[in-house]
């Protein structure tokens, strides 16, 4: 008998073993079976209000007619007067800048209060993230309303609603950001007797302040294109315009003004790409803590030594903190003596460029808000009159439109699901394609980032108003509008996730001669799957939003009722309309997060 035949048989234990080291995929839990539940009825309720709302080839084929009759009435175009025009471009730039300055200065101490390890207390963080939230899910068309019964029609309405708004973005990136740095400069600094307010300017600070920067310029961005939509509700500047023009059927003026916000757009978006990479080369879409490690380090635990073993004789030199060994000097006796060492950095040419470059922000930030009308006085009325303006927004109302008013905020549901679904696949897309570490080309990534960078430039309510005059009044206009912004902002969001994953793992698979496809399907992709998930449902929050507000061209859904109850005065409704859209906000948001903690 040979010695194959003499090995005993397998029992059911061993080869129920055997198949456990077999398997490759972890058993489905709960948790993911339930997580891939809640993402297949948002895929269904999609597939469902695509269907109801009748969007196929059909309805484009019938308003072909349409869109060539608006073309005849679009053309030739008719751009105002040079200084005209000047003049409404400058007045936008100028509450954008100052609309933005002041999300800043608002958000950086609710950021510190709302931050893990920065804040005074539970309490405090709660509240800070509820602003925060409130803030980002209040529409900024809302906080414009209620500026506007304050200051009137003018610029400062429109820096009060894009510094409110803003501050939901800037706020919550900030908080992150003070989470993720690093605590050894923070810990020297406690173990040297620095107060809380010392740590934060001298530690705590100097680590955001990149990453602040970044989050400024970015959301600069897109406050050009909110400004648009500000112009409707009586906020002065080229939107202001626009809304004027299209209210009077006069399409030649509206698609010239258009014209012009679009190039404006593109231009403001390329140069403050530019801005960032050349003062900011080292951040990107990821956060990164700064290297404190060795030498620094070593300090920081001497620095928190008790006395007695610090006053230890040794070779070593005291200095400060995370700083290099001071230079030693000759003393009259021919000895050496450590030199004072340096408080501050050298005054080389990166310092000059970077002090040149904040003195002009800052000077331009001083003349945006003269020229925004920013005053003293203004400030003194607003304070005055703050809490009577609030008294006309509470307590929510219905006005008996109730039934209405939940049927367009499903209309409102219906758009956004619609929306992402149409923007989905063109925008996962064109993400892998613009992705560096899929495609292998530097040049095919450049040119899909190009792509994603010009759908992105055009203001979705300019989409809306061009759509809702080809084919007509409703929901499939709004649809069709965040279906195209859609591809723009989850393209990004996609390209920049695959290009996250950590590439050790991808070069392993590649020195193993496996082909860019199967790497991408075996590596990158199941990495960057949860935050491509996450950032879909984050899509769909950003087009419940939006939606709401291209209602307001007649784009259909709850913004229709918004706008109505505004001009009426009825600001009951508007605070019930706004806690809808909060209420359903709010639902995405957390599903996002659950989705992305199962997944992770």
């Amino acid at each position: 008998m040979s010695a194959l035949d003499q090995r005993p048989p397998l029992t059911p234990t061993a080869t129920s073993g055997a198949t456990a080291a077999r398997r490759t995929l972890a058993r489905p839990g709960v948790p993911g079976m339930a997580a891939g539940l809640a993402l297949l009825i948002c895929l269904s309720g999609g597939i469902w209000a695509f269907i109801g709302l009748r969007l196929n080839i059909a309805t484009l084929v019938d308003s072909a007619g349409n869109a060539v009759d608006f073309s005849s009435r679009m053309l030739p175009l008719d751009f105002p007067p040079a200084p005209e025009l000047l003049g409404l471009l400058w007045q936008t730039l100028a509450v954008v800048i100052t609309g933005t300055a002041l999300s800043v200065v608002l958000s950086v101490p609710v950021a510190l209060l709302a931050a893990r390890n920065t804040t005074l207390g539970a309490p405090c963080r709660v509240v800070a993230r509820a602003v925060i939230v409130l803030c980002r899910a209040v529409p900024d068309v809302v906080f414009a309303i209620a500026a506007f019964r304050v200051f009137g029609l003018g610029g400062m309405t429109g820096v009060v609603a894009l510094g409110m708004h803003s501050v939901g973005m800037v706020g919550k990136l900030t908080a992150d950001a003070v989470e993720q740095i690093d605590e050894g400069p923070r810990t020297a600094l406690r173990a040297a007797g620095a107060g809380r307010l010392q740590q934060i300017t001298g530690a705590v600070l100097p680590q955001v302040l990149p990453s602040l920067v970044a989050t400024a310029l970015h959301r600069l961005d897109i406050n050009l294109r909110v400004s648009v939509v500000l112009g409707f509700v009586g906020v002065g500047g080229i939107g202001y315009s626009l809304a004027t023009a299209v209210n009077r059927l006069d399409y030649q003026r509206a698609m010239a003004l258009a014209l012009v916000v679009l190039l404006t757009c593109f231009a403001f978006e390329s140069v403050s790409g530019a801005v960032r990479r050349t003062l900011l080369p080292q951040v990107t879409t990821r956060s990164r803590r700064p290297r404190w490690r060795g030498r620094a380090a070593r300090n920081a635990t001497a620095a928190a030594l008790p006395p007695a073993v610090a006053r230890a004789p040794g070779p070593a030199v005291a200095r400060a903190p995370g700083r290099p060994p001071s230079r030693t000097a000759v003393t009259s006796g021919g000895g050496t003596a450590p030199a004072r060492p340096r408080t501050s950095p050298p005054w080389n040419g990166a310092r000059v460029r970077r002090t040149v470059w904040l003195v002009l922000a800052l000077a331009l930030v001083v003349v945006s808000a003269v020229r925004s009308g920013v005053s003293w006085q203004a400030l003194t009325r607003a304070a005055d009159s703050f809490l009577p303006t609030l008294g006309d927004f509470l307590p929510p109302g219905t006005a008996g439109t109730g039934g209405t008013l939940l049927d367009d905020l499903w209309v409102t549901l219906q758009i956004s699901l619609a929306g992402t679904l149409i923007g989905l696949v063109p925008a996962v897309l064109l993400g892998v394609l613009a992705a560096g570490n899929v495609v292998g080309s530097p040049r095919v990534a450049r040119f899909f980032r190009t792509v994603i960078l010009c759908v992105r430039g055009v203001p979705e309510l300019i989409l809306a108003i061009v759509l809702v005059v080809v084919t007509g009044l409703g929901p499939v206009a709004g649809a069709l509008a965040l279906g195209i912004g859609s591809i723009g902002l989850l393209g990004k969001l996609v390209a920049d996730s695959l290009e996250e994953v950590e590439p050790g793992p991808v070069r392993a698979l590649l020195a193993t001669g496996a082909r860019r496809r199967q790497v991408f399907f075996a590596s990158v992709l199941p990495r960057a799957w949860p935050a491509v998930v996450g950032h879909v449902l984050y899509q769909l929050d950003v087009n419940i939003r939006s939606a709401t507000l291209l209602g307001i061209v007649g784009a259909g859904g709850i913004g229709y009722d918004l706008l109505n109850a505004a001009r009426v005065l009825e600001f009951g409704v508007v605070t019930t309309v706004v806690l809808m859209v909060l209420a359903v906000v709010l639902l995405v948001e957390g599903l996002a997060v659950w989705v992305r903690k199962v997944y992770a």
